[in-house]
């Protein structure tokens, strides 16, 4: 099995910005984490983290014939791409959308998942175990499959 995580904007802000949401654990030590439970399960893995979302519908374009799955966390995008979603649709790739803090309890206007649209499973409010869980759902959702 091979997947690609996507974080979106700010992510790579882990640690620095609002700890009392987001935690004080870093980016590199989440994509340590994700990394070192991957190579237990012997599950290849890419990482991917932009600001830009082009940069992002780029990546999901790409992932098109090379990826069995994908662990997105869109960040701010998650409330406003369409293009994300859109891409999300296009490549037909198995997604599950990942969220650090419980974005339902927080503002009006992160109520609305535009990339969730397009993902089999969201998990939320998990911290960075979100991705472990997403990996574990996409683990057997593509068992399931074959």
């Amino acid at each position: 099995m091979k997947l690609l995580v996507i974080n979106g904007p700010n992510l790579n802000m882990l640690g620095i910005r609002e700890p009392g949401i987001y935690g004080s654990e870093t980016y590199a030590s989440l994509v340590q984490m994700i990394s070192e439970y991957c190579e237990q399960k012997g599950i290849e893995v890419e990482f991917f983290q932009s600001n830009h979302e082009g940069s992002i519908v780029d990546r999901i374009q790409e992932a098109y014939g090379v990826f069995d799955g994908i662990v997105i966390n869109p960040a701010a995008y998650t409330h406003t791409s369409v293009a994300i979603l859109d891409a999300l649709k296009a490549v037909s790739i198995p997604a599950v959308e990942v969220h650090i803090s419980a974005v339902n309890e927080r503002e009006d206007f992160r109520q609305i998942s535009y990339a969730g649209k397009a993902c089999v499973k969201t998990y939320m409010g998990l911290g960075f175990n979100g991705y472990i869980e997403a990996i574990k759902f996409l683990e057997d959702y593509l068992q399931k499959k074959q």
